[in-house]
């Protein structure tokens, strides 16, 4: 019964593709709480940011060219002719019912013996008619095969005409879609390009990238294939209800009357806001989780992890509770939508066969037509409503990009317009120009500014940080326009100049320079297009970077990295000032360009730079300014004085300030000749250069590597603690699919509720052949000739419905909660372990940045929950599918082997069609997405450059690249659109197929072997229905791959053997600790960074209860020693001994409980101070009074107490609601309840200002009695009385010993103390 058949295909279809009906019989509910959670989420998150919808539905298609205009009505015209072939589909069907009935009443009136047959009419036989005296002629015998074979031809036809229509109705709208999004694509990031700086300031670039990628083909969505398939399905909405209401309008009337509780189910499927108190629900595990991930070596040095892993399995209770109460939910409803469905069966049949038997208005097929017409125009409605979705998700997404195409730019940076004046001078004045950021309306920045630049002099601007000096120089570049007052070169105002020119005279070099992910060469050429290569390797030579260019393998054609991360700064910074030179500028901006450089190379450069051109520069270097014409003073937006160096000097302004409070540094660097030779290492001159970095950056805390730019670049490697690699986008690793078998281990526990979940599946799987059954059981009783048999035969079908629908409530339910539940527990077990086994990682292992604490929250929200995917709901489908398809087989072998055979035939095409469509509904994003991924690209290193590409003026340049990029995804598109749209021709029509060979084989077995028409329906609906459940089941298959790679991820986690290992109990334990530490020629590098030597044979001992101090420059080893001890990490070689015991051989609970850790940055956890000071040692239960007791201590106590909570107070997140006093004292208090043998003070003061200082200072000097103890710091107040201190430099110790013996030796500690410099 072929519409029976394509019913139920829809029926099925219907829970994928329209989230609010959930139903399905061959998904067992969890299956689909995967995917409808998950669209709905992003449907959820979607609606938040979605803005008013300000775009009309017919406008998302205003760039569609004449041509995209005749494909898409053509293809519209297909999609409704598409639309009407399954209602005339019905008309065949009721035709071809008819047939069958008419044929078996004659069969059974020739069975009575009273009749006989003569040519082809039935009669009353001789004898019996001679009683009456009359002939009564009973109708034809039908030729059931002839009449079968046309019905064939129809259907054939029919299929066809299908194939042909649902090809050009998606490949015309496809390509259509394609040519368009290609359109606007171009527009927009054209449009972008040329908008002007202050726009990007209110715009983010993240933003703009993902409105490139996602938002596009959010309207690509909307108006490609779904506008097709909207209309082939609205169009068989409105056919379906006119067959019904022409054909049989009572009987329509009844089950329109039904169909409103189909609604309510459908509208009460709030599963999605389940969802979200899921997620919400596993938040809270989430937030303890990364709190706990991301101060892991807090959690290590206090032995916290076991507390960690029952606090987090405490939090995940709550999502497991939401989750099984999801799957109970939709299995309700999942079961009340079959037990209405049955219902309705049921009543259309009952009423349905009382107009066919008593009163004879409808002929049975007309009951099926009318029965299935208004049964698939509801599918399809319910089906058609979710393009709308879709339809919404393209308008709303359309309005920020259309917006954005339509806005003109204030500053247009391709425009033609504007002068080019013949001859530059290059004199440039501001007028009374007074100008805030657009992204920042409140904050003045330049204020009634009025200076003169003269041509070919040199100007320097100094000043404090936030003056406004380098918005001076932006608004040079007219990347901003001053809102009073004026900018003019030469006299004329800038803005009437054309900017293009404007820009091409200017070079400019930034403190912080932007290189392309190109080659040095190309990053050169960016400065002047088709410039030659001498001119190329002049520049580099003024630059001074042609020496290290050529000193690299590839030399000019050496590859930069993104955003020049294989560069140094300092080779960055040079250039980017070859590139400046390269343009010949008449104007030179350099915006403290030679930060990054040594001195030496400095000179060089500046020399270069000074070169009779209009220079206007920014330093904070009295060596770069000094020899400047002009200097001008800023502050406060205002230029406030101006004049030569020693003039300025003596006014004793704004510039006097600067220059004093460098004059210490000063000092410095001309005694560093000498202490070079002394000091053997050069560590002073590190020193040193950083003390005057210190006084320096105090005047601007402006740039993030100014502490390295001080590095000369012969010792970057010992100041940079952070390598380019730090950045770096994580790369996957391949896993190999976990094995089920070990997945299942995993879910053993829970083996009777997957037993129960799987009787469960079983019988909704046997539904749907018992639904072919029973219809077909409804149609062999129309050919019953006894009225009343026939009635009561009817009743009990019915009644047979009613059963099978409470049946299959109930059994939904129990799937539904027995594999929610299984599941739930399966993922909040591997999250335990999960973590458990992340807790239990060396230190080393979190350095990785593959696991850096946002990776693996993740991995353990996403992979845990995903592992569900090979295990509950997985097998309650796979169970389901298999009864489903089992049940179906084996009855119609058993009722018809031959035409069984046939159909199974087809049977490997319906799945395929089945899955096809499944797969239709989640789209070809991933496809698509990848094709885009160069062009991505290159928008995102334009968008995240566009200072430095409109201050070279290369707009032009990236938008060709783009475009140039746009070609391969567009042909792909092209091509999608016509694979796309065959493979959806070939699944519409196969059914039709199917059912033209099996209905005309059927006819030849009815006539030849007398098989009972009957028999003929059960079996091809049976197994046309089973196969598309098929299709559905296979369609679920990458969920179950995505599982079984989450999984192998996780076990790849638990199998991981840490180099250090927290949990085990072995290793060397001993009485009477005492505290004695020896480092032995020890040498180690950081796991991620193994071509940096830290320590490099550190020899250094302390006896117990001595104080060590350790100073030095930054990353000359110290914290690292410290961590040695803590057994964060071990040495590569050389040894620690603690009390005689070499490190490596000592159990590490056992050694961390005997250290106490206060660190720089103190690490505080979420929750009270009470709970975060009994933190300190989590290996006991702690009373009030130890904790009272420890607070005076640290003297902490009176501070709690004077709070209104006192120690229940919430320290909040990471102790953000107290100051860093209070957290440092909380610290040392949590650090004293352990009462450790050996105490580290990390910089303990360093953050404090002197008055918490000096009682934090009390509270440690406390804490130190009677205990080894090693001290990092920098204040020398700190460090003197120190039993021994030690100097170190790039991981070795050159000076120990106590304060005087030190200072006697006159050596680097000497002069360290003497310079009065903060030791660094």
């Amino acid at each position: 019964m072929p519409t029976g058949s394509v019913k139920l295909q829809s029926i099925k279809k219907l829970g994928q593709d329209n989230h609010s009906y959930d139903f399905s019989d061959e998904e067992p509910a969890g299956s689909y709480t995967t995917t409808t959670t998950s669209k709905d989420n992003d449907k959820n998150q979607g609606n938040d940011e979605q803005p008013a919808i300000r775009v009309g539905f017919f406008q998302l298609f205003r760039f569609a060219t004449c041509k995209d205009v005749l494909m898409m009505v053509l293809g519209s015209v297909c999609a409704v002719l598409h639309g009407s072939a399954q209602p005339l589909m019905l008309l065949v069907f009721g035709l071809l019912t008819d047939t069958f009935i008419e044929y078996d009443i004659e069969l059974n009136e020739l069975s009575d013996d009273r009749k006989e047959c003569v040519n082809n009419t039935i009669q009353w036989k001789k004898n019996y008619t001679e009683g009456i005296g009359l002939m009564t002629p009973l109708n034809q015998l039908l030729d059931i095969e002839y009449e079968m074979t046309l019905f064939a031809f129809y259907y054939v036809g029919i299929g066809a005409a299908v194939f042909l229509l649902g090809y050009f109705q998606i490949s015309l709208w496809v390509t259509a879609a394609a040519r368009q999004i290609q359109l606007v694509r171009k527009l927009y990031f054209s449009r972008v390009m040329r908008m002007e700086i202050g726009w990007f300031d209110c715009t983010s670039v993240g933003e703009l990238n993902t409105r490139m990628s996602d938002d596009i083909n959010k309207i690509n969505d909307a108006i490609a294939d779904q506008v097709a398939i909207f209309l082939q399905r609205f169009t068989t909405f409105v056919c379906g209800f006119c067959i019904g209401f022409v054909k049989g309008w009572k009987l329509t009337l009844v089950i329109v009357a039904a169909s409103p509780m189909i609604g309510v189910g459908a509208g009460l499927m709030f599963v999605a806001k389940l969802t979200g108190m899921e997620l919400q629900a596993y938040a809270k595990a989430g937030a303890v989780a990364d709190e706990v991930l991301t101060s892991i070596r807090t959690v290590a040095a206090f032995g916290g992890e076991k507390k960690e892993v029952q606090r987090y399995d405490r939090n995940l209770i709550s999502a497991q509770r939401w989750g099984i109460r999801k799957g109970l939910i939709i299995g309700f409803f999942t079961g009340y939508m079959w037990l209405i469905i049955f219902l309705c069966y049921g009543l259309a049949f009952w009423y349905g066969s009382s107009l066919v038997v008593n009163t004879g208005e409808y002929t049975p097929g007309t009951l099926l037509q009318v029965f299935f017409g208004v049964l698939i125009a509801a599918m399809n409605l319910g089906q058609a409503s979710s393009c709308l979705e879709a339809f919404a998700a393209g308008r709303g997404a359309a309005t920020l990009i259309f917006e954005t195409i339509e806005r003109e730019p204030e500053i247009d940076c391709l425009s033609e317009a504007g002068y080019k004046l013949d001859r530059v001078k290059g004199d440039i004045e501001f007028h009374n120009v007074t100008f805030f950021y657009p992204s920042r309306p409140d904050v003045k920045i330049l204020d009634q500014l009025s200076v003169a630049v003269k041509s070919g002099e040199t100007t320097a601007f100094v000043g404090p940080s936030g003056a406004g000096k380098s918005t001076a120089i932006q608004l040079i570049q007219r990347f901003y326009d001053p809102k009073e007052g004026m900018v003019t070169l030469d006299g004329h105002d800038i803005r009437g100049l054309n900017i293009q020119w404007l820009r091409s005279l200017i070079g400019i070099v930034e403190q912080e320079p932007v290189l392309f992910a190109t080659t040095i060469a190309e990053n050169l050429r960016y400065g002047r297009p088709n410039v030659s290569m001498e001119d190329i390797v002049s520049a580099a030579k003024e630059a001074n970077a042609y020496n290290f260019i050529m000193d690299l393998p590839q030399q000019f054609d050496t590859l930069v990295g993104e955003g020049g991360g294989q560069m140094s700064g300092g080779q960055k910074q040079r250039i980017a000032i070859a590139r400046a030179l390269v343009r010949k500028p008449r104007i030179l901006l350099l915006d403290m360009a030679t930060s990054a450089l040594d001195n030496e190379s400095e000179a060089i450069v500046q020399e270069a730079l000074d070169n009779g051109r209009t220079t206007i520069s920014i330093a904070h270097r009295l060596s770069t300014i000094k020899n400047a014409d002009v200097i001008v003073g800023f502050e406060h937006g205002r230029a406030v004085e101006k004049g030569k160096h020693n003039e300025l000097l003596e006014r004793k302004g704004v510039y006097f300030t600067l220059v004093t409070l460098q004059s210490q540094g000063d000092k410095a660097l001309n005694e560093k000749v000498i202490n070079a030779v002394v000091c053997g290492t050069g560590l002073c001159y590190i020193l040193l250069l950083f003390c005057f970095c210190f006084c320096r950056a105090s005047v601007r805390q402006r740039s993030r590597s100014q502490l390295s730019n001080l590095m000369p670049e012969s010792f970057a490697p010992i100041a940079i603690e952070r390598g380019p690699r730090d950045n770096a986008i994580p790369e996957e690793e391949i896993v190999e699919p976990a094995p089920v078998g070990r997945i299942l281990k995993y879910n053993i526990p829970e083996w009777p509720y997957m037993l129960f979940g799987s009787f469960g599946a079983a019988i909704n799987g046997g539904v749907n052949p018992v639904y072919s059954l029973l219809f077909s059981q409804i149609l062999a009783t129309f050919s019953v000739t006894d009225p009343v048999a026939q009635r009561k035969e009817i009743d009990s079908i019915c009644l047979f419905f009613v059963m099978v629908g409470v049946v299959s409530f109930f059994t939904q339910m129990l799937q539904g909660y027995a594999f929610s539940k299984s599941g739930e527990l399966l993922t909040r077990r591997l999250r335990r372990l999960g973590f458990h086994a992340m807790l239990g990682q060396e230190i080393g292992w979190f350095d990785d940045h593959r696991n850096s604490p946002g990776a693996l929250t993740t991995r353990l929200a996403t992979d845990a929950s995903q592992v569900q995917g090979a295990t509950g709901s997985q097998i309650g489908m796979i169970v389901n599918s298999l009864t489903n398809i089992g049940v179906a087989v084996l009855m119609s072998f058993y009722f018809s082997w031959k035409l069984t055979l046939l159909i199974l035939c087809f049977l490997p095409f319906i799945a395929l069609s089945g899955g096809f469509q499944a797969k239709m509904l989640t789209g070809f994003a991933k496809q698509d997405k990848e094709a885009m991924e160069v062009a991505g690209r290159i928008s995102g290193e334009a968008l995240n450059n566009i200072r430095t590409i409109a201050g070279l003026g290369k707009e032009k340049i990236f938008v060709d690249m783009y475009e140039a990029q746009l070609d391969g995804p567009y042909q792909a598109a092209l091509k999608k659109a016509k694979v796309y749209g065959a493979c959806y021709g070939f699944a519409q029509c196969v059914i039709f197929l199917t059912n033209s060979a099996s209905y005309r084989f059927g006819g030849y077995l009815v006539q030849q072997e007398g098989l009972h028409f009957s028999l003929v329906f059960r079996v091809i609906s049976a197994i046309v229905t089973s196969g598309t459940a098929l299709g559905k089941a296979s369609s679920y298959t990458p969920d179950y791959a995505k599982a079984k790679i989450s999984a192998a991820r996780f076990f790849q986690l638990l199998d991981r053997v840490p180099q250090i290992s927290v949990y085990s109990d072995t290793g060397d334990k001993w009485d009477n600790f005492q505290g004695n530490i020896e480092f032995i020629d020890c040498k180690f590098t950081y796991p991620t960074r193994p071509d940096i030597q830290v320590l490099n044979g550190l020899n250094v001992s302390v006896k117990p209860g001595q104080t060590l101090a350790f100073v030095g420059s930054s990353g000359c080893g110290k914290s690292t020693s410290v961590q040695l001890l803590e057994r964060f990490y071990d040495p590569d070689h050389g040894r620690v001994l603690i009390d005689g015991h070499d490190s490596t051989g000592v159990s590490v609970p056992f050694l961390r409980s005997k250290i106490g850790i206060v660190s720089q940055e103190p690490i505080l956890f979420d929750c009270s101070i009470e709970e975060n000071i009994k933190y300190g040692d989590n290996s006991r239960e702690i009373s009030m009074n130890e904790v009272i007791s420890a607070a005076k201590k640290a003297q902490l106590h009176d501070f709690v107490m004077s709070l209104p909570e006192k120690y229940d107070t919430n320290v909040g997140a990471q102790g953000s609601q107290l100051s860093r006093g209070q957290k440092q004292r909380i610290a040392i208090a949590r650090a004293i309840i352990r009462d450790p043998k050996i105490l580290l003070l990390d910089e303990a003061t360093s953050a404090l200002d002197t008055e918490s200082e000096k009682t934090v200072q009390e509270a440690l000097d406390k804490a130190r009695e009677g205990r080894t103890c090693i001290v990092i710091a920098h204040r020398l107040s700190t460090i003197q009385n120190s039993d021994i201190i030690a100097v170190m430099s790039r991981g070795f110790v050159i000076e120990k010993g106590p304060h005087d013996q030190l200072m006697a030796l006159k050596g680097a500690y000497y002069k360290l103390v003497t310079t009065g410099a903060p030791i660094s």
